[in-house]
């Protein structure tokens, strides 16, 4: 079949670079293209792979952000309640019990909530919570300790709550400048994440850059606050059987933060960061693409071996695995 051309005016885009392969039984059997960039520790691009300066969602890894606006906003977190309010949690049992905790100490319940009924992200969680014969709710969508906090900083101002998702409502204005703040450029779009709350589109190198004013701002701010949170109680960010939670465990002074459809953000103690979004949003290309660009940082801990595993089962046999290859 001849394919259509391109509308007249247009320019056809060339397609981003392979980031990784699927490999099985010794055939390469798929590709998964991308973007990737990493700084260096005064804040230079040191690699760029595909085109880092076009706009993307980040999706949840504008979660920290989120949590930076809570904080100026005038709420008062700290430790793991500060880690959920910028988390992607797993919806294992001590998360939804603090999104209730936090809940109830604002003066709030789970009606409240503006997040979508879900069940538990990872899928261990949600085996054994279907299991218990329960059912998809507010609070065990992955975002509900974001929206748990932002809810109490809205009780806090007297903000509407109602309306609390609106790109116009208070919070939300300052989510916008925090974000542009801390990565140096313009929102490029705003779009509606998958929780129902608003998304800022910035580029790649701009989300390595936002990464890297959090864990170099100075000690007590608001961004340095959300970063030694995050990186304090990983497992509120995440949960107990996911990467980003390994990695801030095991490499001291690393902050990191996945997002939906494929993107991945990191910051070093020292300033290096990296950002990368595969093009398919194939989230199973993250671990081998990350711990590929961990190794070009020179950081070969058994952690990044780890992150980057991920095998391809035939028969439930190792036949074949997602590497990278850049």
């Amino acid at each position: 079949m001849t394919p259509s051309p391109a509308p007249s005016g247009i320019a056809p885009q060339p397609a981003p670079p392979v980031l990784a392969e699927v490999v099985r039984s010794g055939f390469v059997e798929g590709h998964h293209r991308g973007s990737l960039v990493v700084l260096a520790a005064d804040g230079s691009v040191e690699l760029a792979v595909g085109d880092p300066e076009a706009p993307v969602f980040p999706r949840s890894s504008n979660k920290p952000f989120q949590a930076v606006a809570v904080l100026r906003a005038g709420l008062d977190l700290s430790g793991e309640r500060l880690a959920l309010a910028a988390a992607s949690h797993s919806g294992e049992e001590f998360h939804l019990a603090l999104v209730r905790r936090m809940l109830d100490e604002a003066g709030l319940t789970a009606d409240d909530l503006r997040t979508p009924p879900d069940l538990p992200l990872d899928p261990a969680e949600a085996e054994a919570y279907l299991a218990a014969g329960r059912v998809r709710d507010k609070v065990t969508m992955n975002c509900s300790g974001k929206h748990a906090a932002m809810l109490a900083a809205c009780a806090l101002n007297g903000w509407d709550r109602a309306g609390y998702l609106d790109p116009a409502h208070p919070l939300q204005r300052l989510v916008h400048s925090v974000v542009e703040e801390a990565a140096g450029e313009q929102v490029a779009a705003v779009g509606t994440d998958g929780c129902g709350a608003p998304l800022m589109a910035i580029g790649l190198t701009g989300l390595a850059r936002a990464y890297r004013h959090l864990v170099l701002a100075a000690p007590d701010s608001p961004e340095r606050r959300v970063a030694d949170a995050m990186r304090a109680h990983p497992e509120y960010v995440a949960g107990t059987r996911r990467p980003d939670t390994w990695l801030m465990r095991e490499l001291p002074g690393s902050l990191s933060k996945m997002g939906a459809e494929a993107v991945q953000a990191v910051a070093l103690a020292d300033g290096r960061a990296l950002a990368f979004k595969i093009d398919d949003g194939a989230g199973r290309a993250l671990g081998p693409v990350l711990a590929r660009a961990l190794r070009l940082m020179g950081l070969d801990a058994p952690v990044v071996e780890r992150i980057g595993h991920l095998p391809l089962l035939g028969g439930g046999a190792k036949v074949g695995e997602i590497r990278a290859v850049f």
